[in-house]
């Protein structure tokens, strides 16, 4: 007969302990011991679950060069930002974490491809909603629903018995921590139940070529709820960002087995669903730039992606004895450094007056191409004159005032020519193999020189 065995886990790594603990060892976390019941059999018995294969496969060594890499063609779905963020299409057999705040829309994007993806047959699982809630979503998202088959259960058993009678190219589980397995004695969100159930999914993957999409929840500091194990296990981790006081959603990469981890999808969130953002310059800008002064135009990457934002400066006097610095979608620390360079080479009394700095549109901007458009827009504030309409900026700035070159300038040209800009600032330094036709380049060496022609 098995026995009962009392462990004590940590919520946030994973760790065990024979008894509680207020702080954990391994992630110095406080107050994460959550006591778990576990059964401990003696009889040797396989606790492998089921995973829809019905056999357990010996795996046998095999020489690299025989490795078939045809078994790798990936999907190609109709949602192009998906494709990107994925790296150039669903991989068989791959599994997916796709994680986000509450309400952001993970579920409407993950059924949006269930019923984008018609010549596959689907299943999408739901421990969340009913089968009555999911329609009424796919209803509103207005797309066929002849292929796409709809379980709502939690235990992992029974999902993966449905699995076996549908035979489906694609399963979609909603979320991670609401499925169990009845292997585990703890609930269902502990870190022993998600550990196992991913397993298991990841086992039902490789075996079977199926891909696996996993819907995950944050915790309230950002991060992927669930042990760290989680993220190791999977193949790519995706996270679904966005603002609710904005209507634009991003999709980033953070681990990606199959591409690179630096693309980037944005969607526009409606009342039919998301739609796909394939220019996300034009709504980043709002075409008002050029009106008011402390406004500039600079050009920033997002892996393979060219955009377009919209920087904002307030420069002012201070009311208290220490200026402000405070800053929306921009380094801190940085601005700090860019503060101190404008009054260092550029002669700005800047040490007591105020500054706020802010990305419109919230997009959080970390390419260092984005600095001369930072010290553009602060000196058109500090000095009250609006910037020359269709100008944009593409530079780094260095600590001795120096322009530096940035990467990729050819796609950045490009996408600044389809935009209607006429002019870019850059650095002397700068090589342009194919400027675009009709696009002027005024380039400097030092940021004071390059102040002096735009003023």
């Amino acid at each position: 007969m098995s026995k009962l065995k009392s462990v004590y886990v940590c919520q946030s790594c994973g760790a065990q302990s024979p008894k509680w603990t207020g702080k954990c060892s391994s992630c110095n976390s406080w107050n994460t011991f959550v006591e778990e019941i576990r059964e401990k059999s003696g009889s040797g018995t396989d606790v492998r679950a089921f995973a829809g294969t019905g056999s357990k496969r010996q795996a046998e060594a095999q020489l690299l060069s025989e490795v078939a890499t045809d078994l790798t063609e990936r999907w190609i779905c109709a949602d192009a930002e998906l494709n990107r963020v994925l790296g150039g299409g669903i991989v068989p057999g791959a599994l997916v974490l796709l994680g986000g705040e509450p309400g952001i829309g993970k579920s409407t994007l993950l059924l949006q491809l269930a019923l984008q993806m018609e010549n596959r047959r689907i299943l999408y699982v739901s421990g969340e909603e009913s089968e009555a809630q999911i329609k009424l979503r796919a209803a509103r998202l207005g797309m066929k629903q002849d292929h796409c088959y709809v379980l709502t259960e939690t235990e992992t058993t029974a999902i993966f018995r449905q699995v076996e009678a549908i035979r489906p190219d694609l399963l979609i589980v909603d979320s991670i921590q609401t499925v169990f397995s009845p292997l585990i004695e703890s609930g269902p969100g502990s870190v022993s139940q998600i550990r196992q159930a991913a397993g298991e999914f990841m086992r039902f993957a490789k075996e079977n070529r199926v891909p696996v999409f996993l819907i995950g929840h944050i915790t309230k500091d950002g991060q992927l709820a669930g042990p760290k194990v989680l993220e190791h296990l999977v193949d790519t981790v995706l996270q679904f960002e966005g603002d609710r006081n904005h209507s634009y959603r991003i999709v980033r990469t953070l681990k990606n087995r199959f591409g690179s981890t630096s693309e980037l999808g944005i969607y526009e969130m409606l009342g039919e669903g998301l739609r796909e953002v394939s220019n996300p310059s034009e709504l980043l800008l709002t075409r008002q730039w050029h009106s008011q002064s402390g406004m500039a135009i600079g050009s920033t990457l997002e892996g393979n992606r060219s955009l377009f934002v919209e920087v904002q400066a307030l420069v002012g006097g201070s009311a208290f004895g220490t200026p402000q610095r405070s800053t929306t979608g921009f380094d801190q620390r940085r601005l700090s450094m860019l503060i101190a360079v404008m009054e260092k080479r550029c002669g700005y009394r800047m040490n007591q007056l105020d500054v706020f700095l802010n990305i419109a549109g919230g997009l959080r901007v970390e390419d260092p191409a984005i600095d001369l458009a930072v010290c553009a827009a602060m000196a058109s504030s500090l000095q009250d004159m609006p910037l020359a309409g269709e100008v944009c900026f593409a530079a780094e700035i260095g600590l001795g005032g120096e322009l530096r070159p940035v990467a990729r300038i050819e796609n950045r040209l490009a996408e600044a020519a389809k935009l209607g800009f006429t002019k870019m600032f850059l650095s002397e330094h700068q090589q342009i193999q194919h400027p675009p036709k009709g696009m002027r380049l005024e380039k400097a060496g030092r940021l004071d020189e390059l102040i002096g022609k735009i003023f």
